[in-house]
């Protein structure tokens, strides 16, 4: 992993250095130093290669290897450091005069060229120094290493998107008990039960759970679905409150309501709700018999009531506390041949093969492998995505090999006593790891810093890698046109293709929105990462925490915050201020109160951060001047945190590629300075969210950041539309409500000057008001020809005809006539539809013959004038999904459904009791669903109960 820091060193300096070298004529001996320390760290990663694989035996190699990570870093602060003060001097003005005046300012400060020219020149001795013991150790030099642009150009040309298929192989062996789990479940009679599935981990237990959720059975048989999962570090409140939010689907001020409730009342209520509907609530994940106790108040355990638990856990003692024998049940082992079909699809899958069959020695070889998987769904898959990419049976042997390696390295392990069968899991995920090339590995390694079950946002992720330095530019990538952000992906798909993540969900276009790590590749994760001291994790919710908690020179922490135990934390419990990411990880809306000093040290203690994350911090706080010194945070995360302004000095950080400020509880004395203007490195920027929410001074100016691809929540109101329109580079645009005189004014301006947003491929418009002249002009939508996903907020006269890529259309509010859904079911890659809150004001909706040729997901939201619906002969051949909900006055399902034969999931809710008679069991439209597997009618509304949800909607 050393070889990857040094590489990402190296290739972070880069510009850094170039920059420093072409003002040569004033900063002479610098400029020398910075080129001979490339050429060092370039010819240390040679070594570095052969290093990286016998350090795990040789501890003298081990610690050398340590000493050069830490001298990269070291390298790569001085120079960054010395570059920023060049560079903020050289803003001042261009005459050589004032040049040498600014450079005098800094030798006055201490920080002279002769002393910066020390420094790099003492590490360099350091790094040549620990070469020279490489090579005593008989560490050789690996010559023809690849530079990082052209490994990421060698992953972007064999990128392959079979992650569905990977995913869905991992089902072999589970049939038969699938079926067995979901009879139990459905035809038991009316008495509370839990079932358990209980087995070692990576035997498959939550993937058997997934396959039973998603049955179809499962879906037409229970009213409510909640999946929470427990993990280790549990607590009961917080648990029961998530099975009562997501068997409800609670409002804003319910959820405001549940969280002030005492745990004894959230058990009562989620106990209430399963003995009137029909409930299954998985609990995924329970360690400890605590665990279960804490929460089974909740459940109306030895009541008669169809509502049922499942449950998965390690160990057998938890699914014998909370079930009988009868309904315990352990995935079985997979047996040869179960074990070759999951390995064989995937090896293929993931390879240049067209043929199914493998040739006989590699079989043999694939045979011999898998004896050390011992069955294990998980470690199968991880060792067919490692061998799916190799095409030889050389390369099969290698692997082979080092998979041998990897097992008698397991057996040395003195932490604990482990099962050959633990030793050779363990021992195949290791070669995984060791497999994955060095800026992988750096990838990889990041994600031991989410807590265990965290869900990940792939876009949240991708820009930490960015801010952190592992991905290089683009313009390094020779040939590519891809961004950084899409180079970033594609490391994510990398480690999903090798079985190393897993998916959590997929978007309508198929990219991969969230992921996770399974427990025993989060187990090697964090393994991996405290050996390599890549990162700390500070848990507050085990209790206080010590200053000899962090131990090292660590240069990232997460910590986990608890609402119950004080936090307290400065650079002392870090023991150095070097750290380059502070990440908080807090539950939502924490409301523990920070302190002046507690905010401070944040601030003042850590100078080197590149990446810094306070998240979901509810109570009010003060953000600190000092933020403005921290120049070298490249990411800076305020997201859902309560932050009372935004200091001026914020425009000092002039590094900044993300800034996410959509604030919680952001009110009208929350101020938001002009300080975006000089942030040229910003690709990423969210405002706040609410039009009246915060104050300024001024017009924000965004005319300089010419890099920008995401601008959320723009406000025409306290931002100046000259710069919108000149920011040429956006993918993602939404503007916040605003009258529709200012959306007039962007469109005269775009078509004036004949701007076009080429590269957009999100937009949201919203409009408020009530005046006749209220529209929303769609010259603006048709200014943005490439548009994937559109959402509209407002009345309109006309929709644009012009969107051929058009993927995901949202309306709200639009007060569409019915002639407008034949611009609609003309648009040819249409995939997603949500027709929402009066998007259409006619009593008559007509989905014509053919329209929608491609349409999957298709939801009607309270259309409260549509009493008729009809689909004719071959209209939505794809249709997968349809939720009708709140459509009050429509009187029955659309004649022509009975025809749509891809119909997978209709979903019924808050419908009148008339409307949900005649589409249930018996009723007079059964006919037209009776084909669909899953059918869910959930909140049925009596007449009294429909018009007060009116009436409220209407005043809303």
């Amino acid at each position: 992993m050393a070889e990857g820091v040094v590489t990402v060193v190296a290739e972070g300096i880069k510009p850094l250095g170039e920059f420093i070298i072409q003002q040569a004529k004033f900063l002479s001996g610098v400029s020398n130093q910075i080129e001979l320390a490339q050429n060092e760290l370039h010819l240390i990663r040679g070594f570095l290669k052969d290093a990286d694989m016998k350090q795990q035996d040789e501890e003298l190699v081990r610690n050398c290897v340590e000493l050069i990570r830490d001298a990269a870093y070291d390298l790569e602060d001085v120079i960054e450091s010395f570059y920023l003060k060049v560079a903020s001097r050289r803003r001042g003005g261009t005459v050589k005069r004032i040049v040498l005046k600014r450079f005098a300012c800094i030798f006055n400060e201490g920080l002279n060229r002769y002393k910066i020219g020390s420094e790099i020149e003492h590490i360099m001795a350091k790094l040549s120094h620990l070469r020279s013991n490489l090579q005593s150790y008989n560490i050789r030099q690996i010559s023809g290493g690849e530079s990082v642009a052209s490994a990421f150009k060698r992953q972007q040309d064999r990128r392959r998107t079979y992650a569905h298929e990977v995913e869905s192989h991992i089902v072999v062996g589970l049939e038969e008990i699938t079926g067995t789990l979901v009879k139990k479940l459905v035809r038991e009679g009316k008495r509370h039960l839990v079932v358990s599935i209980w087995g070692m981990g990576g035997s498959g237990k939550t993937t058997l759970a997934k396959q039973v959720f998603r049955q179809n059975e499962i879906k037409r048989h229970f009213d409510c679905f909640a999946w929470v999962c427990i993990s280790q570090q549990w607590e009961g409140k917080v648990v029961l409150e998530e099975i009562l939010i997501k068997l409800t689907s609670p409002s804003t001020e319910k959820r405001k309501e549940i969280s002030k409730m005492k745990m004894d009342e959230i058990a009562e209520e989620v106990c209430s709700i399963q003995r009137e509907k029909r409930c299954l609530v998985v609990l995924d994940d329970i360690w400890t018999q605590e665990a279960w106790n804490s929460i089974k108040a909740g459940f109306p355990i030895n009541e008669k009531t169809e509502s049922r638990i499942l449950l998965t856990t390690r160990k057998k003692e938890v699914a014998l506390l909370a079930s009988k024998n009868d309904h315990l049940h352990q995935p079985q082992q997979l047996d040869d041949n179960q074990c070759w079909e999951l390995f064989e699809k995937i090896a293929i899958c993931g390879s240049d093969k067209t043929d199914l069959e493998i040739d006989a020695e590699k079989r043999k070889l694939g045979e011999e492998m898998l004896k050390h998987c011992s069955g294990l769904p998980l470690a199968i898959t991880v060792l067919a995505g490692l061998l799916s990419r190799r095409e030889t049976v050389d390369e099969w042997k290698t692997v082979l090999g080092n998979v041998n390696v990897c097992i008698m390295r397991g057996t040395n392990v003195p932490e604990r006593e482990k099962t050959s069968q633990e030793c050779g899991v363990s021992g195949v995920l290791a070669l995984s790891y060791d497999d994955l090339p060095s800026h992988l590995k750096l990838c990889f390694l990041y994600l031991a810093q989410y807590p265990e079950d965290h869900e990940i946002q792939v876009t949240r992720l991708t820009q930490l890698w960015i801010a952190e330095g592992f991905i290089p530019s683009t313009s390094e990538i020779h040939g590519s046109i891809e961004l950084m952000e899409d180079v970033s992906y594609g490391c994510l798909t990398e480690l999903v293709q090798r079985s190393m993540v897993q998916v959590g969900i997929y978007g309508f276009s198929g990219k991969v929105k969230s992921c996770r790590l399974h427990d025993l590749m989060r187990d090697l994760c964090l393994q991996k990462a405290k050996e390599e001291n890549f990162l700390g994790i500070v848990n507050f919710s085990v209790g206080p925490v010590s200053n000899a908690t962090v131990i090292g020179k660590v240069r990232r922490l997460a910590l986990y915050l608890d609402e119950n135990v004080k936090y307290e934390f400065s650079s002392e419990n870090g023991r150095d201020g070097h750290i380059r990411s502070l990440l908080y990880f807090a539950p939502k809306e924490f409301k523990q109160k920070w302190n002046k000093r507690i905010i401070r040290s944040v601030f003042n203690d850590f100078k080197l951060l590149r990446v810094l994350k306070i998240e979901n911090i509810s109570r009010g706080f003060e953000l600190p001047k000092t933020i403005g010194n921290l120049v070298h945070l490249r990411f800076l995360s305020l997201k859902g945190s309560a932050y009372r302004a935004l200091p001026s000095s914020v425009s000092n950080l002039v590094l900044l590629q993300t800034l996410d400020l959509r604030g919680g509880f952001i009110s009208r004395d929350t101020k938001i300075r002009n300080v975006f203007w000089n942030m040229k490195q910003l690709r990423h920027l969210y405002l706040p969210h609410f039009i009246y929410g915060y104050s300024v001074s001024g017009k924000l100016s965004f005319a300089r950041l010419c890099n920008l691809q995401t601008l959320a929540n723009f406000s025409i109101r306290k931002c100046d539309l000259n710069d919108l329109v000149q920011l040429s580079n956006l993918k993602k645009l939404s503007i916040l409500p605003t009258g529709s005189g200012k959306l007039e004014k962007l469109k005269d301006m775009l078509i004036s000057r004949n701007r076009t947003y080429k590269h957009l491929r999100s937009l949201s418009l919203e409009v408020i008001g009530s005046g006749d002249g209220d529209i929303i002009p769609s010259d603006i939508v048709l200014r943005c020809p490439h548009l994937y996903k559109l959402r509209l907020w407002g009345e309109m006269t006309a929709l644009p005809k012009e969107l051929p890529n058009l993927a995901k259309l949202t309306l709200i509010k639009t007060k569409l006539k019915g002639d407008q859904i034949e611009i609609l079911e003309k648009l040819p890659n249409l995939r997603v539809l949500y027709l929402g809150w009066c998007s259409f004001e006619s009593e008559t909706m007509v989905f014509s013959q053919g329209g929608f040729p491609h349409l999957e997901f298709l939801t009607l939201h309270y259309l409260r004038d549509l009493k008729e619906w009809r689909v004719e002969k071959e209209a939505m051949p794809c249709l997968q999904r349809l939720h009708i909900v709140e459509c009050y006055g429509l009187q029955a399902l659309a004649d022509g459904l009975q025809e749509i034969t891809t119909l997978k999931e209709l979903t019924i809710d808050e419908m009148p009791s008339r409307f949900c008679s005649r589409v249930g069991e018996g009723g007079e439209d059964f006919y037209k669903i009776k084909h669909v597997p899953s059918r869910i009618i959930t909140n049925i509304q009596r007449d009294y109960e429909m018009e007060e949800a009116a009436v409220t909607l209407i005043r809303n």
